[in-house]
C-alpha cells in the first residue's frame, strides 16, 4: 500500500497548516525510492538558526550567503522527483563554522513544503509546522 502525502503551509505570523491528501498528482509517495526522507520533524525541534532562515525566506532575504535561494537539483534523488527548479536551498547557519556548514532548508515550489537536512543532503525530514 502506498501512502500519498502532500504538505501545504502558510507561514503568515508563524501560523502553518499541514494537510495530508491522497492521490494528489504531484504528491510525495512514501516508497523505497524516497526512503531517505526520514519522516517529519517538528519546527520546535529545529535549531534556532532554522527559524531565522525560515523568517528570511518569508521576507525574501537578505540572505547571509550568495548561494541561498539557488535551485536545488535533487541530484541525490532523496526528495520526491520534481521538475528542475521546483526546489530551492537555503543555509541554516552553524554557529562557529567558518563555512556554510551542513545544515539546509530545501523549499518546494510556492513554499508548498520545506525539508530540513543537517547532514548536507544525505537525509531529509519534512518540517511539520503544527508542532
Amino acid at each position: 500500500m502506498t501512502i500519498t502525502l502532500r504538505a501545504w503551509k502558510t507561514r503568515a505570523a508563524s501560523v502553518a497548516t499541514i494537510a495530508l491528501l491522497t492521490l494528489a498528482p504531484t504528491a510525495f509517495s512514501a516508497t523505497a525510492a524516497h526512503a531517505d526522507v526520514s519522516g517529519t520533524i517538528c519546527q520546535s525541534e529545529l535549531p534556532s538558526q532554522a527559524d531565522d532562515t525560515l523568517a528570511l525566506i518569508d521576507q525574501g532575504g537578505p540572505f547571509p550567503y550568495s548561494q541561498d535561494g539557488v535551485v536545488f537539483g535533487n541530484r541525490e534523488g532523496v526528495l520526491p522527483s520534481e521538475s528542475y527548479g521546483y526546489y530551492h536551498e537555503y543555509t541554516v547557519v552553524t554557529p562557529g563554522s567558518r563555512t556554510r556548514g551542513t545544515r539546509r532548508i530545501i523549499t518546494g515550489e510556492g513554499n508548498q513544503e520545506d525539508y530540513y537536512t543537517s547532514d548536507h543532503y544525505s537525509t531529509f525530514r519534512l518540517i511539520d509546522f503544527s508542532c
